[in-house]
């Protein structure tokens, strides 16, 4: 279009010409100086994490003002996690909420954050998320796979158990096919619980439990009310096996192309609205237990010992034997 108005222009004189081409040369300014972020989230619309989302989108575009704008995509409509992963790899302007364990094929580190009985509550992972140690982290992985971290301070809640009939100790979960993500700190979690892990896509979940293909499933309170999983499961066990702490993960080539003002901005509102999503996640938690209760779930309280005492040996299978030290070092 562009170069059809310059012809057209090019008849009309000088003048019209040089008015055209400072036109065309604002467009291109224009053009040059917007950017977009699209992020990703196998989460709902109505999931505390979803809020902070909004909120970050928000406050990068009044800061920005309007020059980097940030579309969010729930239900996974960009695809699966790792297929996003895959995007931003190659250069593609988009993010992903993702947990650590998806992480460490590239950087193996990672991995620990998606490990049982961790830290407690967000406070205790936060200060994992947010160390020197962290850092370290976060610049192997850029410079491993190319993905750039903008915050890991997401924090989505305990995980429990999702099961039709009561679980007290790991014993009762023998010959329960439970879904799980299929990076191998949850598989191998699961297996020492006493269950046969069995990985498949969040959207499957409650099909899957429907068709009676998985017996069980484990997740966060958030996730489990998002997914209606309380119509398909009868029993939640509260393990708080996993401390669920996630962060945005987005295309390190696309990211360094940003001006450093936009970059600064970015980082700092991911943050911000990491923090703001997970204070939201904590005062979320009764209500939905309440609202679980309503609709006819028995939510249990468990003596979590006989589960911490089945999954220590977790972390020296996959060998996090010491990296675990050093992170219970930054928990004291």
């Amino acid at each position: 279009m562009v170069k059809a108005e310059g012809s057209t222009f090019s008849r009309r004189g000088t003048v019209a010409l040089a008015a055209a081409t400072l036109a065309f040369l604002g467009l291109t300014a224009t053009a040059s100086a917007q950017h977009q972020l699209n992020i990703n989230t196998a989460l709902s619309t109505e999931d505390p994490i979803y809020k902070g989302l909004e909120r970050m989108r928000d406050k990068v575009a009044e800061r920005s003002k309007g020059t980097l704008t940030i579309r969010i995509f729930p239900g996974s409509q960009l695809g699966k996690d790792e297929d996003v992963l895959e995007q931003a790899r190659a250069g593609a302007n988009v993010a992903v909420v993702v947990d650590g364990g998806r992480l460490a094929v590239f950087v193996k580190e990672f991995g620990i954050l998606s490990a049982p009985y961790l830290a407690s509550g967000f406070d205790g992972i936060r200060k994992v998320v947010t160390s020197p140690l962290f850092a370290e982290w976060e610049a192997k992985l850029k410079a491993t796979s190319g993905h750039q971290v903008l915050s890991f301070n997401w924090w989505q809640g305990d995980r429990h158990l999702l099961t039709n009939k009561p679980i007290k100790v790991p014993a009762d979960l023998a010959g329960i096919r439970m879904r799980t993500p299929g990076a191998p700190v949850w598989m191998e979690t699961i297996r020492a619980m006493g269950a046969t892990p069995t990985a498949m896509g969040w959207g499957e979940v409650y099909p899957a439990l429907q068709q009676k293909v998985i017996d069980a499933a484990e997740a966060q309170h958030p996730a489990t009310h998002g997914a209606r999983l309380y119509e398909v499961t009868k029993h939640l066990t509260k393990t708080s096996h996993f401390n669920l702490i996630t962060g945005i993960v987005t295309s390190g080539a696309w990211f360094d192309k940003l001006p450093a003002d936009l970059q600064k901005i970015l980082r700092e509102e991911s943050l911000a609205a990491g923090d703001f999503a997970s204070r939201a996640t904590e005062e979320s938690l009764s209500k939905f237990e309440a609202d679980f209760k309503a609709k006819g779930m028995t939510v249990a309280e468990v003596d979590r010992t006989p589960f911490i005492e089945a999954t220590k040996g977790v972390y020296d299978k996959l060998g996090y034997g010491e990296l675990r030290t050093k992170v219970e070092a930054l928990l004291k």
